[in-house]
């Protein structure tokens, strides 16, 4: 198959490449030679773009190309514009407007909205994908968790559905009941796609570390049904969004109750931020030891004073990417300090790149999202005793056992998973208590 990493692909455009040369050098007539030298770029322009293509793993097939150039790709996500304003009501009304409700119940939907921070200031996009249970009636009253993440430098939250297709992933994991439902929000982190503020708050500059950790899950919360900021709450990302994910997840353990971190690094660089036009490479502490420090997630962790809580870590890095491998062995080390059974997984799939993290999705929801589903049922129903093992309660005002959900924490090949119950209409009663696993259950470093 001709797909755009195929090596088919590359020798066609080797071949015609060749072939225009050979005809602009034995053609008689100037203007064939001439037309043929023309030609000849093209081929030569569209073999460049396909090995970057194919390093960086952006696009896989040609139907994400076409979904990425046309209107099915992320230019065809709804905007919200009034967002802002109102009640969660008053959205809900606006987002009723703005999509297929119907067709969102099978598929899920991607809504665009635009915040301004309350604590930080910064007005950014941010990108929400409501899975299709937000949709259904016998969800309606259900608070779903939340799951942010945050994407890489170069980077916008848009890769997280052209390059990474996590949408998809998602929907098809929640239809073979592999994963619980959560709703994930895809935040502008660094305010233009050449910028890298690293989501700290830089010394004079942007608060990014208050937009992203505070002003986003504030603003979500207050609009979407999903649970208040803490427990249920989850944050994710890839390379430089890894690092956000870390340093974040640690300095606000307030906000998150998991995290996960994909070939991340974990001591701040220098941000890279626009000046007249210009990027300029800038310290975001101005020479502050003690203040990079407090934003270096190994730092912290051999400074942690003894029973402090943090939370729960899923960390992954590409076997082909050395520097990523050993930065991902260290800090898992200090986090099994605090958490033993902190997850470490080192995939043999691509090096620094989109397919790397592909690969490294499915395994980071399968374990997240049941720890998120399991923590929003202890959230949401304060006097409801919630079992490790997921087994519902016999009395009210748990739900009923036919709507506990038992299943492995197994990707598909690995055995068939349970189906999952009807949740109750109950006011924000969990739909299933996540998998029957302790929370400490580790996954296996793949490869």
């Amino acid at each position: 198959m001709l797909e755009p990493q195929s090596t088919p692909l590359f020798l066609l455009l080797m071949l015609v490449f060749g072939g225009l040369v050979v005809c602009a050098v034995l053609a008689k007539q100037p203007v064939f030679r001439l037309l043929a030298a023309c030609l000849a770029f093209v081929p030569a322009m569209l073999f460049g773009v396909a090995a970057v293509n194919k390093y960086y793993g952006y696009y896989e097939t040609w139907s994400a190309v076409v979904a990425d150039f046309t209107s099915r790709g992320v230019q065809s996500i709804p905007q919200i514009s009034a967002a802002g304003a109102g009640s969660a009501r008053q959205f809900n009304q606006i987002l009723g407007n703005s999509i297929n409700s119907q067709r969102a119940a099978r598929t899920g939907a991607v809504i665009g909205v635009k915040t301004t921070g309350i604590t930080s200031r910064l007005t950014r996009d941010v990108l929400i994908y409501l899975p299709p249970q937000y949709f259904q009636k016998q969800y309606a009253r259900y608070r779903f968790p939340a799951l942010e993440l945050i994407h890489g430098q170069p980077g916008e939250p848009e890769d997280w559905l052209a390059a990474l297709d996590v949408q998809t992933t998602m929907q098809s994991l929640i239809a073979e009941h592999l994963v619980d439902p959560a709703v994930l929000v895809m935040p502008d982190v660094n305010g233009g796609r050449k910028i890298s503020l690293q989501c700290v708050n830089q010394v004079g500059g942007p608060a990014d570390d208050n937009f992203v950790a505070l002003d986003v899950p504030r603003y979500v919360a207050a609009r979407i049904r999903v649970q208040a900021p803490g427990p249920a709450w989850g944050i994710a990302g890839y390379s430089e969004g890894g690092y956000c994910a870390a340093n974040l997840a640690l300095r606000h353990p307030q906000q998150f109750g998991f995290a996960g971190v994909m070939s991340g690094y974990f001591q701040p660089m220098f941000n890279r931020v626009e000046y007249k036009h210009t990027i300029r490479s800038v310290d975001p502490f101005r020479h502050d030891a003690a203040l990079r420090r407090q934003n270096s997630p190994i730092d912290m962790l051999r400074d942690l004073p003894a029973g402090s809580r943090i939370p729960q870590f899923w960390v992954a890095a590409a076997r082909a990417v050395r520097v990523d491998v050993l930065n991902a062995i260290a800090f898992v080390a200090l986090l099994r300090v605090q958490d033993p059974a902190t997850p470490l997984t080192i995939t043999p799939n691509g090096a620094h790149n989109a397919v790397a993290w592909r690969s490294m999705i499915l395994p980071m929801l399968e374990w997240m999202t049941p720890r998120l589903a399991q923590a929003a049922a202890a959230q949401s129903c304060q006097a409801c005793v919630v079992p490790a093992t997921g087994a519902a309660a016999p009395t009210a005002p748990t739900p009923s056992p036919s709507a506990t959900l038992h299943r492995p924490l197994a990707r598909p090949s690995q055995g068939p998973a349970r189906g999952r119950a009807t949740p109750p209409v109950a006011a924000t009663r969990p739909a299933a208590l996540g998998v029957g696993h302790p929370l400490g259950t580790a996954l296996h470093a793949s490869g």
